[in-house]
């Protein structure tokens, strides 16, 4: 079995955007001074380094070829980018309200490959259980934005 090239195309696109959400993580730990805000980035940035290795590996499982790097263009690039200009004011609410939008556009993402593209049941199974994760993320916000309150 393969995929339609529709089908590589989006899975492709969610893995620039995992990329660049793990970038993005990472970027926003170097930027923030609390321990627990660091802790969470940096998890959160090997996550995404996780799921990328996840769809990687389920792309070519499907003969088809990976996309190697993140995005520069697009709306990974712009979420990303509100990161890096909330990160020139050091200001720590500011940096973790901009990774939670980025979250909350992962999780549209994901929602709409999951809801409008025919998947094989494996790649089904794992961008399900990638987005439920990305949704706890979302669900816990309230618990991240207290440490910077």
């Amino acid at each position: 079995m393969s995929y339609t090239e529709d089908v590589a195309k989006k899975i492709n696109e969610l893995l620039e955007k995992n990329y660049d959400a793990h970038k993005g993580f990472l970027n926003s730990a170097d930027n923030v001074d609390s321990t627990n805000l660091k802790t969470y980035f940096k998890s959160k940035a090997a996550e995404r380094e996780n799921f990328a290795e996840e769809l990687k590996r389920e792309i070519i499982s499907f003969g088809e070829k990976p996309v190697d790097s993140g995005s520069i263009t697009g709306d990974a690039h712009r979420t990303w980018m509100n990161i890096k200009s909330a990160l020139s004011t050091n200001d720590e609410e500011s940096i973790l309200e901009e990774v939670q939008r980025g979250e909350k556009a992962s999780l549209e993402d994901y929602n709409e490959v999951l809801s409008e593209t025919s998947l094989p049941q494996s790649t089904n199974a794992m961008l399900t259980r990638q987005r439920n994760a990305i949704q706890n993320s979302v669900n816990n916000a309230k618990r991240y934005e207290s440490i910077v309150d």
